[in-house]
């Protein structure tokens, strides 16, 4: 690996202009060659001078300014090409048996009564390019450690099943149930990479477009972070990210290039399918993809290696003394090319090669169905061979190839190239024929005119298969496999959380401070400490977590290589090689990537990491609730904290941070617990049981959510006959009613807790009402195992009926039941229709805004004295009190007036 200095050199290139020129005498012959290699020799020739002059600089560490694109051709010359090691017609063979298994595992999907789809070009494409990477790169998982990591493209997982049915490792019983998940298990196949349909097959989901190259970037980081701390040797990893041109345009694509440059993670290969089409038409027909992506990729620090044209090209190029060729392919538009992919020879040869004599004169001696076969290198073994190996080899960048291919490639004239290749998902019996004869298999016509097309299986015993067991035997094992080696960790015991069940004291802290103290104390843990991974989006100080900076430091492979400013400081900046915190920038996507390759550590290396994203929770799943879902989808595990919560509680910060739904956004993610807690002792026990859930015995794939605030509160201690059950079922009383003629119920969450105990004294000081008021540590929770046991019920109406926990707590609490929180009213009506008796819900609905936290509590009527004229009303309803009381109480707190509310407590960012 390359040096430190190397990989992250502060300026990387450029022309100086303050510089004075010491030696004119000797500039001017320099710059009188270059005329007169520009007189005797041409423009061209002088042009090949500079380029050689750069590359020879470039050599000798002598920094000159980057290129932004190079000319329309292989960036690996002929000559420099290596020994390709493989048979390559016994890789033809296996080739062309993949791609048409692929193509008609599709195709028999769309059989009558079945119609689930498909989808065929993607795979046509890039067979190739995966078939390479299968037979001589892909790292297996055979030798005990993670292997290689392979981000296959979502829209090509047929051509994965193909080549895994070559290997017997799916039948065809399996390849007949594509997309038939549950009416055919358990043989069932996903329609794309999906590791929790198929935990011991795919690794990765990338079929949500730009989540893979994102996803990637931070696995190769992650990779060397694990090897930095000693956690694991994954020094032999390779990480392998197959994307489309098209799926360039997501912004997560391209938008984290800069730090797989910075970090110069070398173990990291993009593979970017240049077919110049989208799902409808050209990605830049006016333009050319490939130009435009080599010169973002090197922008951005990249090595970046073309690989455009086929072999077949090698010997016209070889003529090209005076760049008419090349001049001729960097000047034709992508849509122009798509074209000639879909257009006879003599049609290529006029309008491609006519327009010029040297041109016309380079094809003279080619026959019309030479030229038209001028092929693409993504279809060349071993062009792609030799970009594979370049990339492997090169020190101190990340690489992207950028390979260029047909959409549709042999799949016919019907297919190839076509606008409308992505959507086209059957083969006519024609289709078929020709197909067949374009890969040589013996495959008799009456199979194809009889029902569905037949698959090909060159027999187990065949050369071709023996070829396939060998390669992946010499490569480690067969890919794609997912495998869970990793054991139940050694879990702390009680005394790691005894300090959050003693509350706060005197002292008033923010719940996101309670939750900070009992992760220092986790990562003090002999056996587990090392494991945790706290992430943030460069906002550490904030949630209080710069007390972490002295001892875990911050995670930088190039170390701190300057003086911190704040370094006399007891809580200074430090950076290190070794860190334990990863300090993503301001990244919400970013750290969502590290939260998943950490969380999936456990599977990918066998060794379980804990990792801990800390976020303001506007900012977690409402802008990056896709990467969620793909955590979801990766069986990743984890903590995540959604900082500063509530609507009305990050007073001052207004509307776009004020987040008053994330809870119902966690909600729609089954993998997901999500968590509301109160106080210091109820973090402890969601902690606990987190991390027995998540990493003891029987581990099982979910993640954590819990959203914390930064408003400082009074925390008890842990009651004696504390209610954890209740806790970690989602409700539990924390303080009963002590006086009162009418009987009431107060159901509150995180910050609203506090409110509702004010509410709660008010009600029995002023109108003679004893509530008790209960903590509803998770809404989402008691919904969802209601829901759970209603399912149960309708399908078993012959056993004995469940009771949700919910209606079985709350059915001897006597009363009306109002529930607040700092969540809009969604959030705690998730349990509306399993809480018996009359039942009510306040909350901040709408945008919010930015004012004091007692003004946009009064205006939203969730505060104290709201909650007071919420329980009178059910009261009221039952014609327990007079309904003149209700007016009564509007005008006796002011309630139609946010200036009378008192302003609450201020401050408190953590």
């Amino acid at each position: 690996m390359a040096s430190g200095s190397d990989r992250n050199p502060i300026i990387i290139g450029g022309l100086p202009s303050q510089v004075p020129d010491f030696d004119p005498e000797e500039t001017q012959e320099w710059l009188d060659s270059l005329d007169a290699a520009v007189d005797e020799r041409g423009r061209e020739r002088a042009r090949y001078l500079m380029l050689r002059l750069i590359e020879r600089a470039r050599e000798k560490r002598v920094a000159v300014p980057e290129m932004r694109s190079t000319d329309y051709v292989n960036t690996i010359a002929t000559k420099d090409e290596p020994f390709f090691p493989g048979n390559e017609e016994i890789e033809r063979k296996i080739l062309n048996a993949t791609r048409w298994n692929a193509a008609v595992m599709v195709s028999r999907a769309q059989r009558p009564g079945i119609g689930v789809g498909g989808h065929i070009a993607t795979f046509a494409s890039s067979a190739s390019l995966y078939d390479v990477g299968f037979n001589h790169f892909f790292r297996g998982k055979d030798e005990g450690d993670g292997g290689d990591q392979i981000f296959f493209q979502g829209h090509a997982s047929p051509g994965v099943y193909a080549r895994a049915f070559l290997l017997d490792r799916l039948s065809e019983t399996q390849l007949d149930a594509f997309r038939q998940e549950k009416s055919k298990a358990p043989n069932g196949l996903s329609s794309y990479p999906h590791p929790r349909l198929m935990p011991d097959f795919w690794e990765f989901p990338t079929v949500s477009m730009g989540l893979g190259p994102l996803g990637a970037i931070y696995q190769a980081r992650m990779n060397r972070y694990m090897e930095a701390r000693g956690i694991a040797d994954t020094s032999k990893s390779h990480v392998w990210a197959y994307l489309g041109d098209g799926e360039m345009d997501e912004p997560e694509s391209l938008g984290q290039l800069s730090i797989a440059a910075r970090e110069g993670l070398d173990n990291l290969t993009f593979v970017v399918n240049c077919n110049l089409q989208r799902l409808d038409g050209p990605v830049r027909g006016n333009g050319k993809i490939m130009q435009e992506l080599e010169s973002q990729f090197r922008g951005a620090g990249w090595n970046v290696i073309k690989l455009v044209w086929d072999r077949s090209w090698d010997p016209l190029l070889a003529q090209d003394r005076d760049g008419i060729l090349v001049n001729k392919l960097n000047t034709t538009p992508d849509g122009q090319f798509q074209t000639y992919a879909t257009e006879t020879g003599a049609y290529i040869r006029e309008h491609f090669f006519g327009d010029d004599h040297r041109l016309r004169a380079m094809v003279e001696g080619m026959t019309d169905q030479q030229i038209q076969h001028l092929g693409r290198g993504g279809h060349d073994h071993k062009k792609i061979y030799a970009a594979y190996a370049a990339a492997k080899a090169h020190k101190g960048q990340p690489t992207v190839i950028l390979a260029q291919t047909v959409k549709g490639w042999t799949l016919g004239p019907n297919f190839e190239g076509r606008n409308a290749t992505h959507q086209m998902k059957k083969l006519t019996v024609e289709d078929l024929k020709g197909f067949r004869d374009r890969l040589h298999l013996p495959i008799a016509d009456k199979e194809l005119e009889g029902g569905a097309p037949p698959y090909y299986h060159p027999g187990r015993n065949s050369e071709e298969i023996q070829y396939m067991h060998d390669r992946r035997k010499a490569c480690g094992g067969y890919v794609p496999t997912r495998v869970v080696r990793a054991k139940p960790l050694q879990l702390p015991d009680d005394k790691a959380y005894a300090g959050a069940k003693k509350g706060s004291g005197q002292q008033k802290i923010a719940t996101t401070m309670a939750f900070v103290r009992v992760l220092k104390d986790l990562m003090r843990d002999k056996e587990i400490g090392k494991r945790f991974v706290p992430i943030a989006p460069d906002e550490y100080r904030t949630f209080g977590m710069d007390a972490f900076f002295p001892s875990a430091k911050i995670y930088n492979p190039l170390g701190q290589q300057y003086e911190s400013v704040d370094r006399e400081l007891l809580l200074a900046y430090k950076e290190s090689p070794t860190g334990q915190m990863l300090h993503d920038g301001i990244t919400e996507a970013g750290c969502t990537a590290s939260l998943i390759a950490a969380g999936s550590a456990y599977a990918t290396h066998g060794e379980p990491l804990i990792p801990v994203y800390v976020f303001y929770s506007m900012f977690g799943f409402q802008r990056t609730g896709d990467q969620f879902w793909q955590m979801a989808d990766q069986l990743a595990r984890g903590f995540v904290l959604g900082a500063t919560a509530g609507r009305t509680t990050l007073t001052g910060e207004g509307l776009q941070h004020a987040d008053g739904h994330s809870q119902l956004l966690a909600s729609t993610n089954p993998a997901c617990v999500a968590y509301d807690p109160a106080y210091g002792y109820e973090i402890a026990h969601i902690v606990k049981d987190g991390l027995r859930r998540m990493y003891g015995e029987n581990a099982e794939d979910i993640f954590y959510y819990l959203t914390v605030y930064n408003e400082p509160i009074l925390h008890p201690a842990e009651p004696s006959d504390v209610d954890i059950e209740g806790i970690l079922k989602g409700l539990h009383r924390v303080k009963p009613a002590e006086k009162g003629l009418h009987s009431a119920q107060i159901l509150a969450s995180g910050v609203a807790v506090p409110w509702a105990i004010e509410a709660q004294q008010i009600l029995a000081d002023e109108w003679n009402v004893k509530a008790d008021v209960w903590s509803a540590t998770s809404w989402n929770e008691m919904r969802r195992e209601a829901v759970e046991i209603e399912r149960h019920n309708l399908l078993h109406p012959e056993e004995e009926q469940r009771v949700p926990y919910v209606t079985h707590k709350l059915q001897a609490a006597e009363g009306p039941k109002v529930a607040v929180s700092d969540w809009m009213r969604a959030v705690p009506d998730q349990i509306a229709r399993w809480v018996p008796g009359a039942y009510q819900s306040l909350g901040a609905d709408g945008f919010g805004f930015a004012d004091t936290r007692g003004a946009a509590r009064r205006f939203f009527h969730i505060d104290a004295q709201s909650i007071v004229l919420a329980v009178l009303t059910e009261l009221a309803k039952e014609g327990k009190v007079d309904r003149s009381l209700l007016k009564q109480a509007i005008d006796r707190y002011e309630l139609l007036d946010v200036t009378a509310a008192d302003a609450g407590e201020a401050g408190g960012d953590a």
